[in-house]
């Protein structure tokens, strides 16, 4: 089998392999707190790529890269997020994969 690209015809990866992309927008009080440097603590302790930006409309975007698994257990920690962060909502949407390594703060 010939893949054109490097995400090419992963369908044949069981579904715990396979990686997607999402992007979430945190809302609450999220800036100054450091809750990029968590979302990076944590999506580097499992393994996700991706990064996190602040917003001019103070919420913080979350861009990750994954397994399904592994993205649930980030989501799951954007809802609590850094000891002096008071989330209010995570909203979330599927995103398109990008090819990156690590995840940074922009």
């Amino acid at each position: 089998m010939e893949l054109t690209s490097s995400l090419a015809n992963w369908s044949y990866l069981p579904e715990m392999q396979r990686k997607i992309a999402k992007r979430w927008f945190v809302s609450g009080m999220v800036q100054g707190v450091g809750f990029r440097a968590f979302a990076q603590h944590k999506a580097a302790s499992l393994g996700v790529g991706g990064w996190a930006r602040n917003l001019e409309d103070g919420r913080v975007e979350v861009y990750a890269v994954g397994t399904p698994d592994r993205l649930d257990d980030l989501f799951a920690a954007l809802h609590v997020g850094p000891r002096m962060a008071r989330v209010r909502g995570v909203e979330e949407k599927d995103a398109s994969l990008e090819n990156l390594s690590g995840f940074g703060v922009r």
